[in-house]
């Protein structure tokens, strides 16, 4: 996103943020917030310039789904999940009991946020909240999760000095934002406070409750990997259905397993196309959205809870182009470009021009001509010069 406006952190900008902290109190004494809680929580707080650099930051390239959810739901962080399940055990039981949500769903709400407190964000919420409101960026949205940020330290829940989160303000294990915090954080065992960032209690009770406020459905499940019917034409398929009508119109779960419950209603999802994992998501999927609103995300912490709960991986595996990132896929295109395959400028975008030209390669040196791109064949066309 380009910004406008924003200030050039090369001036000098002392006396201008002083004066925006002075109207900051203002509104924050209105709220009651005293005085002795907002000079600590600014005590040498200056803009970083850091914080509004990540907001300029463009990615190098954009993930696919294959990418996202690969990386999310790793090895190492299925290993890690099934240590701190058992580790956790009874708390995991007494959230599941209190707010009815699966506690392998909010354990790897905790895996994608933080990777289970691995690293909170390591900014001071109050500069990072400061810097992007003053610096112009979502200004309005920015100074009143400031003064929501203000509001916590005031109830005590927290000190400026472990009120640590993202560049963009979300605190704690689970990363809520403050207004968030306000509305849906929890003591869950009851010591007087709300503390996300060093109680583990806390933290995941809390977002148990997010996810239960926004409604979670007890006993169903997120969704299913699923296999489609030959022939199968997703286009004319309905929006939504229930189980045992999309088992009628012949889907399977991938797993050979039936359908647990047939009435509920789900939604077919395709983020890799009809050539790689496919799913029939629930109503509970819509809620997990609610956390982070990215189908990829979604996934990602569906899939990390089935693994942690000892669930295998998925039965049909991602094409393999798409475990490339956009540079490597513009790599594959320059280079076929040089060998004379038309394939127009390279963009990353595996159109039907990309894929002819692939598949025309693959038959060339006697590989099987699927028109999918993968790490193997980069090589390939690496050394064919």
């Amino acid at each position: 996103m380009l910004l406008v406006g924003i200030l050039s952190w090369a001036e000098p900008a002392s006396a201008n943020f002083q004066a925006f902290v002075d109207r900051l109190w203002v509104d924050a004494q209105k709220r009651g917030v005293p005085r002795s809680v907002f000079n600590a929580a600014f005590d040498g707080v200056r803009p970083d310039p850091e914080v509004l650099a990540l907001t300029r930051k463009q990615p190098e390239f954009t993930s696919t789904s294959a990418q996202y959810i690969t990386k999310r739901a790793s090895d190492l962080r299925i290993e890690k999940g099934r240590l701190k399940a058992g580790e956790l055990a009874s708390l995991l039981k007494q959230i599941e009991r209190r707010y009815g949500v699966d506690p392998y769903v909010v354990l790897s709400v905790w895996g994608n946020e933080t990777n289970y407190g691995g690293f909170l964000g390591g900014h001071s919420v109050i500069q990072a909240l400061a810097t992007l409101s003053y610096g112009g960026y979502r200004a309005d949205y920015f100074r009143k999760e400031l003064l929501h940020a203000l509001d916590i330290l005031a109830q005590r829940h927290t000190d400026p000095k472990h009120m640590i989160g993202s560049w963009a303000g979300a605190m704690g294990h689970t990363q809520f934002m403050p207004s968030s915090f306000k509305a849906y954080a929890v003591d869950f065992d009851g010591d007087g406070r709300r503390d996300i960032w060093t109680n583990i209690a806390d933290a995941l009770g809390s977002t148990a409750n997010y996810l239960k406020v926004h409604g979670w459905r007890p006993g169903e499940a997120w969704g299913y990997e699923v296999v489609l019917p030959q022939g199968f034409n997703s286009r004319s398929a309905p929006a939504t259905a229930t189980l045992g009508q999309w088992q009628a119109m012949g889907l399977r779960r991938a797993n050979g397993q039936g359908f647990p419950r047939a009435g509920d209603v789900g939604r077919l999802l395709m983020p890799g196309g009809a050539s790689g994992p496919v799913f029939l998501v629930l109503p509970n999927f819509r809620v997990i959205k609610r956390y982070n609103n990215s189908d990829n995300y979604a996934l990602a912490v569906g899939h990390l809870a089935d693994r942690v709960r000892g669930g295998g991986p998925f039965a049909t595996p991602w094409p393999e182009d798409q475990l490339l990132s956009q540079a490597e896929r513009k790599e594959i295109q320059a280079l076929l470009g040089r060998l004379g395959y038309p394939i127009g400028t390279p963009d990353g975008k595996f159109g039907p021009q990309t894929r002819s030209a692939i598949r025309s390669f693959q038959e060339a040196k006697g590989l099987p001509a699927s028109g999918n791109g993968s790490l193997a064949m980069l090589e390939r066309l690496r050394t064919a010069y």
